[in-house]
């Protein structure tokens, strides 16, 4: 049987770190958004005497992959067969747009698009591998939801699914070509005072009835917020340059995504996303123009594959 899954990217309209655990993990509180732009993969599996797991990538970024056991994809594949005690041949054609180590999520997303597949293949509901999607990393369970936003807290794996009724903004994406380690970043990290937590934790809830209510984007762009920020832009220029060209422009608001190193800007129309685009690119930078993902019904097996654009 196959499976055509769409694997979309990601971005964090808020991020506070509300803690630290003693095993090292952070803990946090984060608005997560999936986007129309994304990687796409096409699973094909049936069972057979030994498992054999295939994995071919292409697309306009596939060159800086390694297709071999160490991708997530074939985690994650690997993972489902052995959890429910399968045999299979299993083919997996991964189209790569989403830059790596952008802060988009692309190879959770990835992961958790073949852990979808192979659950529509072998009629497994997607619950029976939230578990494994969390071992396989912090972000893949929040791609095995359909809604667009979530709330994220503990160190991300508890997750709320949010409403977002009302028009939503056009999103630049601006991906400096750099890789920023999120080791180093939380190296960096001064944990905030609790007073300042408990307050930017309000603002978040805040974000959140915003968009449930369908207010517009000049109604929360003041409360979206990124305590990554400090650690990144003080230390790496290609992002801090970034993010000081966008504010030279008219877009409503300019955050990093994640840990680094895309930082994204969001726009009332499409016109205003093409002129940032058009005023930002470089032969430094990826430029991609997108939109906020519409919810689909994947359980049923209709998966939207659009995506609204790719590297400049």
């Amino acid at each position: 049987m196959l499976s055509k899954q769409f694997c979309p990217a990601k971005i964090n309209l808020f991020l506070e770190v509300t803690g630290k655990r003693p095993n090292g993990y952070h803990e946090l509180a984060t608005l997560f958004a999936k986007l129309d732009f994304g990687d796409e993969i096409t699973v094909e599996a049936s069972p057979a005497p030994h498992t054999h797991i295939e994995l071919h990538i292409s697309g306009p970024l596939g060159e800086h992959l390694e297709a071999d056991a160490t991708n997530m994809a074939y985690k994650a594949a690997k993972g489902f067969l052995e959890q429910f005690g399968l045999s299979a041949h299993c083919r997996i054609e991964l189209e790569k747009k989403i830059p790596m180590g952008a802060g988009l999520g692309g190879g959770s997303s990835d992961g958790a698009g073949v852990l979808r597949a192979l659950c529509q293949i072998f009629n497994k509901p997607r619950q029976a591998v939230m578990e494994l999607a969390a071992r396989l990393g912090a972000d893949v369970p929040v791609f095995m939801y359909d809604e667009t936003f979530l709330k994220g807290e503990g160190i991300g794996e508890i997750l709320t699914p949010i409403s977002a009724p009302g028009p939503l903004p056009y999103v630049v994406l601006v991906y400096p070509c750099t890789v920023v380690p999120t080791k180093d970043v939380f190296r960096r990290l001064q944990l905030p005072e609790k007073k300042e937590v408990l307050t930017n934790c309000s603002n978040l809830d805040k974000l959140i009835s915003y968009i449930r209510c369908g207010d517009e984007l000049t109604t929360w762009k003041g409360y979206l917020f990124n305590r990554l920020e400090s650690c990144v832009f003080p230390y790496v220029s290609s992002v801090r340059n970034a993010r000081e060209d966008i504010c030279k422009t008219k877009a409503e608001a300019v955050l990093m995504s994640g840990s680094g190193s895309t930082v994204f800007a969001l726009v009332n129309t499409k016109e205003q996303a093409n002129d940032l685009v058009n005023n930002i690119r470089n032969k430094e930078r990826l430029v991609f123009f997108s939109a906020f993902r519409r919810e689909t019904d994947e359980n049923n097996g209709n998966t939207d594959t659009s995506y609204g654009g790719g590297p400049s």
